[in-house]
C-alpha cells in the first residue's frame, strides 16, 4: 500500500520516472535529465548489489531527494508517502483519527467498576450460590459448572474472535498450571466454606489472606516486609478472632476449608509473579479457567457423584424444578466467570491503591448483603469483629499499594 503511494506522489515531482519502468531506463533518463531537472532522484542500492531484487521480485526502494544539485551539500531527505507526511503536519484534516473509547479511556475504566461494584456482579453471585446450596449441598460439583460455564463462554469468545486467541505453547502450560491447580483448590474449598456456614463468616475469614500473603513473602520468598504492614495485620488477626469465637454459624469444616482457601491463594499469587507473560489477562485467565476444571472434575466425582446419581439431582428437582435448577447454576457459572474477569481487567487499567480500596469495599458490600437477604443473626462481637477485620485489611491493602506505588517510581527514575 506504501509503495503504491509512493509511486504517487513521486509521479508529480518534476524529472522523476515511474518506478516501473525498466531499472535501466530508469538509469539512462536520470543520466539524460540532470541537467534539465531541478534535482536528480536515486535508487538505494542496485540491483548489482542485491538491494532491490530478491526472488525475482523488486523490493519497495527508499527514495532520497538529492539536494546536492541545489546547495552542493551532501544533506539527504527521505521522501515520505502523502499519508504519512499529512499525519505530522499542522492541518486537523491529516490528522489521524482517534477511536471514542481511545479518547475516553475512563469511560471504560468506569465501565468495569460500574458492573463490578455498582451492579454488584459479586454480591450476586454469593447470594445466589448460597441459594443454591440452600437445596443443593453439593460444593464441589456446584465449582465444576462455576468452571465449566466459564470455559464455555471462553470457548464461544474465541470462535468470534472477541478476544482473539493467544497462542500456548509447552513452556507457558508448564507455569500456568501450579496457578491453576492452586486456584482450582482455593475455589473449591470457598465453596465448602460457603456451602457449610454463612456467607459473611466465610468473607471475614477469608479476610485473613492478606496475613498469609504477607508470611509466604517474608517466610518463602525472603521478601522483606516493612513493620508498618505487619502492624496493620494485627487488627485482622483481632477481628477475625472475635468474629469466631461467638459465630453462631461456626462450625469446623466451614473455618478450615476458608483457611486452605487462604493458603491455596496465596501460592497462586506466589506462583503467578513466576508466571508473568505478555499475553493479555483475558487469554491467560482463560487458560488457568479451562485447566482448573480438569483439575476440579477428578474430586467431584470421586466425593460427590454416587450421592448427586442416587438422590441429589432428584431432590434438586423435585425442591425447585429442573427449569430453575439448571438456570440457576447456569447464571452463577456466568456470574462467577465475569466478576472475576471485570476484576482482572479492571486491575489493568487502574493504580494498585484504587484497587485496593475497591477490593476492601467488595468485602463490605458481600458481607453486608448477605446479612440483610438471608437473615443471618449475628452477634455484637461477631460485628464488632468483623468491623475490626475489614478496617485492619483496609489498612493493610492501603499501605502495600503505597509501597508498590514507591517502588514502581523509583524503577521509573
Amino acid at each position: 500500500m506504501e509503495s503504491r503511494v509512493l509511486l504517487r506522489a513521486t509521479a508529480n515531482v518534476v524529472g522523476i520516472p515511474k518506478l516501473r519502468r525498466p531499472i535501466g531506463a530508469i538509469h539512462r533518463q536520470f543520466s539524460t535529465s540532470s541537467s534539465s531537472s531541478s534535482f536528480s532522484v536515486k535508487p538505494i542500492g542496485g540491483i548489482g548489489e542485491g538491494a532491490n531484487l530478491i526472488s525475482g521480485r523488486q523490493l519497495r526502494p527508499i527514495l532520497l531527494l538529492d539536494s546536492s544539485a541545489i546547495n552542493g551539500g551532501e544533506k539527504r531527505e527521505i521522501l515520505k508517502p502523502v499519508k504519512a507526511a499529512a499525519a505530522e503536519g499542522g492541518d486537523t484534516a491529516g490528522e489521524a483519527k482517534v477511536g471514542f473509547l481511545a479518547k475516553y479511556p475512563w469511560l471504560v475504566t468506569g465501565f468495569f467498576f460500574f458492573m463490578w461494584y455498582v451492579y454488584f456482579l459479586n454480591v450476586i453471585f454469593n447470594i445466589l450460590n448460597k441459594k443454591i446450596y440452600n437445596y443443593f449441598p453439593y460444593p464441589y460439583f456446584v465449582s465444576v459448572i462455576h468452571l465449566f460455564v466459564g470455559v464455555v463462554y471462553c470457548l464461544i469468545s474465541w470462535s468470534v474472535g472477541l478476544p482473539k486467541r493467544a497462542p500456548i505453547d509447552s513452556n507457558l502450560l508448564k507455569v500456568l498450571i501450579p496457578v491453576a491447580v492452586c486456584h482450582a483448590i482455593g475455589h473449591v474449598t470457598s465453596n465448602v466454606s460457603f456451602a457449610a456456614v454463612a456467607v459473611s463468616f466465610t468473607h471475614t475469614i477469608k479476610a485473613l489472606e492478606p496475613f498469609f500473603n504477607a508470611a509466604a513473602s517474608q517466610f518463602i520468598m525472603g521478601q522483606s516486609i516493612p513493620i508498618t504492614l505487619w502492624l496493620s495485620l494485627a487488627p485482622v488477626v483481632l477481628g477475625v478472632a472475635m468474629a469466631s469465637l461467638t459465630e453462631l454459624s461456626f462450625n469446623w469444616l466451614g473455618f478450615i476449608s476458608a483457611m486452605i482457601s487462604n493458603i491455596s491463594f496465596t501460592y497462586r499469587s506466589i506462583f503467578s509473579k513466576k508466571a508473568m507473560t505478555d499475553m493479555d489477562s483475558t487469554n491467560v485467565y482463560a487458560y488457568i479457567s479451562i485447566i482448573a476444571l480438569f483439575v476440579c472434575i477428578p474430586p467431584a466425582i470421586i466425593v460427590e457423584g454416587p450421592k448427586l446419581l442416587n438422590h441429589g439431582f432428584a431432590d434438586a428437582i423435585a425442591k425447585v424444578g429442573m427449569t430453575k435448577f439448571i438456570s440457576d447454576l447456569f447464571w452463577v457459572g456466568m456470574f462467577y466467570h465475569l466478576y472475576n474477569q471485570l476484576a482482572t481487567n479492571t486491575l489493568e487499567r487502574v493504580a494498585p491503591l484504587t484497587h485496593a480500596v475497591g477490593n476492601v469495599l467488595k468485602r463490605v458490600f458481600v458481607i453486608g448483603f448477605s446479612i440483610v437477604i438471608f437473615g443471618n443473626k449475628i452477634s455484637t462481637q461477631t460485628g464488632i469483629g468483623t468491623g475490626i477485620a475489614i478496617a485492619g485489611v483496609a489498612m493493610y491493602s492501603i499501605i502495600k499499594a503505597k509501597i508498590e506505588e514507591e517502588k514502581r517510581q523509583g524503577k521509573k527514575a
